[in-house]
């Protein structure tokens, strides 16, 4: 029989509120180093055995910084691990474990790899680490850009000087600093920066320096950034993000002889009984009341977890409700578009016809009429009004506002100058406007508005559609991702879902979405990586005659880059005078693992994103791309 305690019950409720206040520390960028080491060898068993130290290492200290080596000559593996100063011990273990994990995934069989996440940083390699620093990794940055550059980084500069000096003024244990000052106009600017305490105080304020030298060239005045380097990182922004420093644990001290209690009076059985009875009763009403609390908040998530294809809110008419200060009233729309003239018809799509308009204010708007006899037409509107109410980028287009009357359903959207892509890159005379320069800043964009809907959005959206015709060039040729008719909402603790139905464009389609319905961002990221190529070839991803595929563009690139020919893959448009090809290939090389057959070998948009920033970062091989071939789709839409 199993004896239960009042002691096991209140260790039992401790762990599940800890259980339940765990959360996963967000993915920032990775790095692999070094050579390839071979399958079952030493240095791979060495590589585990040093992780695993690691690991074992929170459960007894708490500096935050753990370091182990395992193997000796060539076979040597050295391995750090460092939480960042503000975060609890719970949380630096988690992080940890989760790095340890996923560093040898995103750089198999690599003798070195780093890993970044908002909590921790890991990195292992057969090079001496301890003593060492590293002044090189990656850097991310927003695209809320401050207008004034000098005024910023004068506010900035003396908070980056204080945290410098404090931070390398830290001991063997810790090197970490945050703190705030006033900004410009009525901003606060916060900062945090940090060095792997192996370091001596000049190496890390060297290295803190070099990171803060950075700044002006890589980040274009934004108002949030990191760099990340091996041996130490920073990052500043207009909104607080950091906690209050976690105090160490001291070392332990010889405890104090504690004072005998005396004997309990002859009489006291009775109350030493009453007091374990309700200790024991008050226990286990605890945890009855967290498993319940448990139950039902699974409950209440299983009751809203989306229906694959769809977006749907338990209590829609509410959602819509709330957003009712954006409704039109159809006869101002109707009035707005000239009655739907053909002569103000932009395009049409499976789900309607997209219409120019001008408000009575002289605004210009976009209107998509949703067609009445479309099956999905009302659960489109939905996804798209409930979306699109709720993002705000500079690389999205941007929902004004929306009509419902009768069997009418409008979503009026900005208005935007230059039409869609597809419309200038596979156009025989517009394309000759995009040059290289303004096809780098569209490849940026798009990529900046995805990472946005991935991670830095309040919602974590998967678009599925996205492709050239789904990307609109404003009057300076910004881009904007448009069309979130097929978007699908996820929840923080999803990764991954499944459909029978699926909705799309093929040749911009995964093959696990095309071919067995599966869909993450990852999917997003192959459509990303199909439409680099697009971009930098000026070639459709696909070539049709009767409705079957002549050339897969992924098939065409591949072969040209194992032959090691990728600059004939650059559009002729481009080659030739004063413009670099490397930058062109370099697209080209991220295009190729984006476009990877296995979900897992993609990067991340995050990933892609630094690639982009930054031309130092080395790039993995990348492995053969997925082909397949399909059949024509119908009409496409612009909005």
């Amino acid at each position: 029989m199993i004896s239960i305690t009042p002691k096991s019950i209140l260790f039992l409720c401790f762990n599940l509120l800890t259980l339940i206040s765990q959360s996963q520390s967000r993915f920032l960028f990775h790095q692999c180093e070094g050579d390839n080491y071979t399958t079952n060898s030493t240095y791979q068993t060495n590589l585990g055995s040093v992780v695993s130290s690691l690991t074992s290492a929170t459960n007894t200290a708490a500096s935050g910084f753990f370091n182990g080596s395992a193997g000796e000559s060539s076979d040597t593996v050295n391995a750090i691990a460092l939480c960042r100063g503000d975060v609890e011990l719970d949380t630096c273990r988690s992080c940890i474990n989760v790095s340890n994990i996923n560093a040898t995934q995103l750089c198999p069989n690599r003798k070195g790899a780093t890993v970044w996440y908002d909590d921790c940083m890991l990195r292992y390699t057969g090079e001496t680490i301890l003593g060492n620093m590293v002044g090189t990794g990656g850097m991310i940055f927003s695209v809320d850009n401050f207008a004034n550059v000098e005024e910023l980084y004068r506010d900035l500069r003396p908070l980056m000087d204080r945290l410098r000096t404090e931070a390398a003024g830290g001991d063997s244990h810790r090197k970490f600093a945050s703190g705030q000052t006033p900004g410009p106009g009525f901003m606060t600017i916060y900062g945090l920066m940090q060095c792997t305490p192996d370091l001596s105080k000049d190496q890390c304020y060297n290295c803190l320096e070099t990171a803060t030298n950075s700044i002006p060239n890589c980040c274009n005045a934004s108002l949030d950034v990191r760099i990340l380097y091996r041996s130490c990182n920073l990052r500043y922004s207009n909104l607080r993000f950091y906690n209050s420093a976690v105090v160490l644990s001291p070392p332990p001290v010889k405890a104090s002889p504690v004072p005998v209690p005396a004997p309990p009076p002859p009489n006291s059985n009775n109350t030493t009984i009453v007091a374990i009875v309700v200790a024991t009763v008050i226990s286990v009403v605890i945890v009855v009341v967290v498993l319940v609390y448990i139950f039902i908040r699974r409950k209440r998530k299983l009751g809203k977890r989306p229906s694959a294809g769809t977006i749907h809110h338990h209590g829609d008419t509410d959602e819509i409700t709330t957003i009712k200060s954006l409704q039109y009233s159809f006869g101002v729309i109707r009035a707005a578009t000239n009655d739907f003239s053909k002569n103000n018809k932009l395009g049409e799509g499976g789900f309607g016809v997209v219409y120019k308009g001008t408000l009575q204010d002289e605004k210009e708007i976009a209107v998509k009429r949703l067609s009445s006899d479309s099956g999905q037409g009302e659960l489109e509107f939905k996804n798209e009004v409930l979306l699109l109410a709720r993002l705000q980028h500079r690389n999205l287009v941007r929902l004004l506002g929306y009509s419902l009357e009768g069997r009418e359903r409008l979503l009026v959207y900005e208005f935007v100058q230059n039409a869609s892509l597809d419309q200038f890159i596979f156009d025989p005379t517009k394309h000759a406007t995009l040059d290289w320069e303004r096809r780098y800043k569209i490849i940026g964009g798009i990529a900046r508005g995805l990472l946005y809907l991935h991670e830095d959005s309040r919602l974590k959206i998967i678009h599925r559609d996205l492709k050239a015709s789904n990307v609109l060039l404003d009057a300076k040729m910004n881009p904007k991702i448009a069309d979130f008719g097929m978007a699908r909402l996820f929840t923080p603790e999803e990764s991954q879902a499944n459909t029978c139905q699926i909705v799309g464009t093929y040749g911009y389609m995964a093959p696990e979405y095309a071919l067995h319905g599966q869909y993450s961002v990852k999917s997003d990221v192959f459509s990303f990586g199909v439409l680099v190529l697009e971009i930098v070839t000026g070639r459709k991803n696909h070539s049709f005659q009767n409705g079957v595929v002549v050339e897969d563009l992924l098939s065409h690139v591949w072969k040209r880059w194992r032959n090691g020919t990728a600059s004939s893959l650059i559009d002729p448009r481009l080659r030739g005078g004063s413009v670099s090809q490397h930058d062109m290939i370099r697209c080209i090389h991220i295009g190729l693992l984006c476009v990877q057959e296995n979900d897992y070998d993609r990067p991340t948009m995050g990933s892609v994103v630094l690639m982009l920033g930054s031309s130092s970062l080395t790039l993995v091989v990348p492995s053969e791309p997925a082909f397949y071939i399909h059949t024509i789709t119908g009409p496409e839409n612009p909005y």
